[in-house]
């Protein structure tokens, strides 16, 4: 087998190591970001507003099943890092086989079941008046290549893990690309309408399945791994099944709050609020690539250092991501608060989307500045293993306080109380992150 290269990172300077490890993550995430945004573009411009809101009704489902094979990438993927600090070679190898074994069994399941139950499902999460029709068409051709997505995103995370940031990139890149290309043929030319969108996207799943699984075949990748890696090991099991819960539960939580938030605007405000909140949460996607893209290259370097037993580079790495993604998230903020409705205009031509969308979105994210002390705070304990915080801290800003607050200040203020319910989250779930951040450092990190 190759040998382990992923040294650098308990080697290299920390400053430099992180810009290595998040630049190209940052650039796959704001590939895949404009593939979304543009996506979400052509399917306004060229379907109608209709069919935006469609594409949202449809994402917390296929958002669910795909975050399955994320939640099995980033458990397994801490593992991984931390065997390789602690050079322990057999148990990452294993780890990677049994992830791709999880990954097959959760993935296909609930496809099945979200086949079987698409007519219930669909106007569950909002789906309902004319948005059901084109939901449902969307819906159906996604679910066929969301499992392959599960792959993709489980590989992905592996890859990182390894120390091959850029692999991981173009695995992010491709697919991207090839979605804008797959939906100008599909859409534009063919004429297929929301089947076209729903194919590009498929397509574009698949594509980055190909690339993933030649990088592992190939000599680029250090887990070579054979058929007794396949067969489930408890103990591996039940540690992905820990660390990987925090993610599933965070992903699960962004649906339900697409469920909830969607039936909550239809109530006060029909198709046009759902597709204000659409081209928001498309924009969330969007404008924080470089604050996630410095989170994802801060875990493998934690996770790294944290198995060989390197303190001071652990707490080191904290303190530089938090910096550098608050100034990135500063910048964010204030292009989203001078540009909302420029950047309305860009998805839609419709005048009430126009009218209401931008207020919105600089309510939505209000709290921008300070998202990175929530975002690194939670990601440190995942990446050292520390399954019970990590699921506390993911779960703060949407679970524990959004979704309350969203049922609690519409009885008082309506539609805005909805609006308004995501800066206030944001806020108090950075004050709880910080909490529990500043105490393990100074427990764990500067104690040992």
């Amino acid at each position: 087998m190759a040998k382990v290269t992923s040294q650098d990172l308990g080697q290299e300077p920390i400053g430099k190591l992180l810009i290595k490890q998040a630049v190209p993550a940052s650039i796959g995430i704001l590939v895949m970001s404009l593939n979304i945004l543009i996506d979400t573009i052509f399917v306004g411009n060229w379907i109608g507003a209709n069919a935006i809101a469609a594409i949202n009704v449809v994402l917390p489902v296929s958002f669910f099943i795909a975050a399955l094979g994320m939640a099995i990438g980033v458990g397994g993927s801490s593992i991984i890092s931390r065997a390789l600090g602690a050079d322990n070679t057999p148990k990452a190898l294993k780890t990677f086989g049994n992830q791709l074994t999880l990954t097959f069994l959760f993935t296909i399941s609930f496809a099945v079941f979200g086949l079987l139950f698409v007519d219930t499902l669909i106007p569950a999460f909002g789906g309902k008046g004319n948005i059901f029709a084109p939901a449902k068409i969307y819906y159906e051709i996604i679910l066929y290549g969301v499992p392959v997505l599960g792959f993709v995103m489980m590989g992905n995370n592996v890859i990182r893990a390894e120390g091959k940031p850029k692999f991981a990139m173009y695995a992010m890149m491709i697919p991207s690309v090839g979605n804008l290309l797959f939906d100008y043929i599909f859409i534009n030319i063919l004429d297929w309408g929301m089947a076209g969108a729903a194919w590009a996207t498929t397509g574009s799943y698949i594509v980055s399945f190909i690339f993933i699984l030649w990088f592992f075949l190939s000599k680029n990748s250090e887990l070579k791994i054979d058929f007794s890696h396949f067969a489930l090991n408890k103990e591996i099991v039940s540690e992905i099944g820990s660390l990987g819960f925090v993610t599933l539960a965070r992903q699960a939580v962004v649906s339900v709050t697409f469920l909830l938030v969607n039936n909550a605007l239809f109530n006060y405000g029909g198709e046009t609020s759902i597709t204000a909140y659409a081209i928001v949460g498309r924009m969330m996607m969007f404008v924080l690539f470089p604050v996630f893209g410095i989170t994802q290259g801060f875990i493998p370097i934690a996770g790294y250092n944290y198995g060989a037993e390197q303190f001071a580079r652990v707490k080191e790495v904290i303190y530089t991501a938090i910096k550098y993604a608050t100034v990135l998230g500063t910048i964010v903020f204030i292009g989203l608060m001078v540009f909302p409705e420029v950047i309305t205009k860009w998805f839609t031509g419709d005048a009430d989307v126009i009218r209401i969308t931008p207020n919105n979105m600089r309510l939505a994210f209000a709290a921008v500045p300070i998202l990175a002390v929530q975002l690194v705070g939670a990601a440190y304990f995942q990446a050292v293993g520390k399954a019970i915080p990590a699921l506390i801290l993911t779960l703060t800003r949407q679970a524990i306080f959004f979704i309350p607050l969203m049922f609690i200040l519409p009885v008082f203020y309506g539609e805005l109380g909805i609006w308004i319910a995501f800066p206030i989250s944001d806020v108090l779930s950075t004050i709880v992150t910080y909490y529990f951040l500043k105490r393990e450092v100074k427990l764990k990190l500067e104690t040992a």
